[in-house]
Order: C-alpha cells, then sequence, then structure tokens
C-alpha cells in the first residue's frame, strides 16, 4: 500500500475549525505543539526549526501572522509573499499538521482558545519577551526555545537580494531554455 499526501490546502484551517480539531486530538490524549510567526521567506532555518518542534509532541499547529498585522511592526515593504501563499508553503511541509492565520499582534487569543500542550519560539527569542508565554505556563503548558540556525532569516535573505541587485533587481521573464517553439 503506497503512502497517501494529504493535500497542503486541506491543512489549512479557520480558528473555530482549529479548535475543533485540536478539542478532539487532546481528547484522545495528544500533546499539540503550537508556534507562530510571519515565515515571509521560507527557508533552511525555518525548516529545521518546524522539524525540532514537530519532533516534541503529537501534531504542530502554527499560526501565521495576516499581511496587516506583519506591516504593523516590519514595515510597508513586507511582508514580500501574502498570508494565503505563505500559509500553503508552510502546510506542504510534512512535519505540519495545521496552518491557521492571526491578525493580533500576539496569537495569545488563540493559544487561550487551543490551549496547546507545548509553545515553541526559536532561538532568536526570550521567554521573558513573550507574552504568550504566562498564559500557556498559567494553564499548565510548557514553553520551550528551540535551536537557531546563525545568519538564516527572511530579513537576510532580502538584505542579500538588495545588496546583490539593488535597483537593478531582474524582471521576470522566460526561463533560460525553455523558450516557447
Amino acid at each position: 500500500m503506497g503512502l497517501t499526501c494529504q493535500s497542503s490546502r486541506d491543512k489549512i484551517k479557520t480558528a473555530e475549525e482549529l479548535t475543533a480539531l485540536m478539542s478532539a486530538r487532546q481528547e484522545r490524549g495528544e500533546k499539540i505543539v503550537f508556534t507562530n510567526g510571519v515565515f515571509d521567506i521560507l527557508h533552511v532555518g525555518h525548516a529545521r526549526y518546524l522539524a525540532e518542534a514537530r519532533a516534541l509532541g503529537d501534531g504542530l499547529v502554527i499560526a501565521v501572522n495576516a499581511d496587516e498585522s506583519v506591516r504593523s511592526f516590519k514595515g510597508d515593504l513586507r511582508p514580500i509573499v501574502p498570508l494565503g501563499e505563505r500559509m500553503e508553503m508552510l502546510a506542504s511541509l510534512a512535519c505540519v499538521d495545521y496552518v491557521t492565520p492571526f491578525s493580533t499582534r500576539t496569537p495569545t487569543p488563540l493559544i487561550e482558545q487551543i490551549r496547546p500542550a507545548i509553545y515553541v519560539k526559536g532561538g532568536d527569542y526570550r521567554e521573558a519577551d513573550l507574552p504568550e508565554a504566562e498564559v500557556v505556563r498559567g494553564y499548565g503548558g510548557d514553553v520551550q526555545i528551540l535551536s537557531l540556525v546563525a545568519g538564516r532569516s527572511s530579513t537576510n535573505i532580502i538584505a542579500r537580494i538588495c545588496a546583490a541587485y539593488g535597483p537593478e533587481v531582474p524582471t521576470p521573464g522566460p526561463v533560460a531554455g525553455l523558450a516557447k517553439g
């Protein structure tokens, strides 16, 4: 019997759908891991961090900042990739069970709703700087800061592209060797 692949779009849920799904999984004794972020330009740091997070429990949920919320703390030029596409990319990863958007400054309301067993953030964070940590610890959950892949971030990738191309960013065109004929 072959392996089946869940459609990435099937992994994208509203907060209400996610709450019901997580409640059922938690009733079965499953340990849910939760993280959140922008995930603007997916890179190896994200991939390693998410795999590490998933290994801590029975399911991984990612809450993704809505475009408006990203602009509020990263400026008008971000995000580069729109919310729907960021969620679909994350949902396509095997280690990810569910993806949901959120538009508040922090995912605290969503965390209060689904009450994950473990809340994780990458190594570029400190627990003392996470307002969500108090909420998670308040209901008996665990907060963990995971590994960091040094020098790997969406911001660094954007900076490298700007440094390499400056105002001369190439315009999209036909891919070499794939000309229509």
